[in-house]
């Protein structure tokens, strides 16, 4: 039966029955007892091999499977791919191929009551970011988190959580107007480098491939809901590009779509200003109004 600190039952639903149990879903045990008992591997767990020579076998977590990296190997063995060198992010960030950052923080629930939108790792889907405008903070709240004036995001720029959800390893894109929000720190923004041969766009085309989205299941490997990838994104890899120019011609449509929905965007918002008449929350923020509150010390909470 599963507890929380304050000694109270803690119910999930069984996706078996749709209805509310306390058993704990110990995907570790059931590896083990899969390993140990039935020889068989899992989603999360396999056998290698403990030496070169084959024998003996050994179970271990998923982040030891190479499955994963097999598959982005045969994706880059492929006549389409040849010109192309696979990096993993660390070598990419060692290149000045990318730049990466970690999120603000998480201000605490009393301080979201400002001006500056608060972005979760639920607002994180199918590649945009969901501004919810009733989950705000203070500029002088933001500009604690920010360490500054400004939030150091760019449009267009790529982020995903890397903690506390399932949509780990999807990114989504900041759109113009977009930039000055407090992320929460669960999060990682990577944008192309200034040495890069590609731009955003590319690097999104990247980082949705099915090989490379294989991968993160490989680097989360914690089964609690406070799952963390620390470093080992580090380790993802992705397809660079042999020119600028493959680089566009591959991520056209992707370009093509969010370019087109900026531009609608844009269009939309001209007629929302020239007309008082409608309250639509669409850019990072609203006229700024005077704010006096003071902000606390950072606390995760999200």
């Amino acid at each position: 039966m599963g507890i929380n600190k304050d000694g109270e039952e803690l119910y999930v639903i069984d996706p078996a029955t749709g209805t509310r149990t306390s058993a704990i879903d110990d995907r570790l045990a059931q590896d083990v007892a899969s390993l140990v008992d039935e020889f068989e591997t899992t989603e999360t767990s396999r056998w290698v091999k403990l030496d070169p020579t084959g024998a003996p076998f050994v179970p271990v977590p998923i982040y030891y499977d190479n499955r994963p990296l097999g598959e982005f190997n045969s994706l880059m063995d492929s006549e389409e791919f040849e010109n192309f060198e696979g990096l993993s992010i660390g070598e990419m960030l060692h290149r000045g191929l990318l730049v990466a950052m970690n999120g603000h923080g998480s201000p605490s629930a009393d301080f979201r009551t400002g001006h500056i939108p608060y972005i979760k790792v639920s607002d994180i889907r199918a590649g945009q970011v969901n501004i919810n405008p009733t989950n705000r903070v203070p500029r002088i709240v933001a500009e604690r988190f920010w360490k500054g004036e400004e939030s150091g995001l760019k449009a267009y720029d790529l982020i995903t959580p890397i903690r506390t959800s399932k949509n780990i390893g999807e990114f989504a894109v900041i759109m113009p107007g977009q930039e000055q929000v407090v992320l929460t720190k669960e999060m990682l923004i990577l944008r192309a480098g200034k040495e890069a041969p590609f731009d955003n766009f590319y690097l999104l085309w990247a980082l949705t491939l099915k090989a490379v989205r294989r991968q993160w299941e490989r680097i989360v490997f914690m089964q609690t809901n406070r799952e963390d990838v620390g470093s080992r994104y580090l380790e993802i890899t992705l397809p660079v590009p042999p020119s600028r120019a493959a680089a566009d011609a591959y991520s056209k449509a992707f370009r093509d779509y969010y370019l087109g929905i900026e531009k609608l965007r844009g269009s939309f918002l001209e007629y929302l200003s020239t007309d008082d008449r409608h309250h639509v929350f669409m850019s990072t923020v609203e006229v700024d109004e005077p704010e006096t509150e003071e902000g606390g010390p950072e606390e995760p909470s999200d």
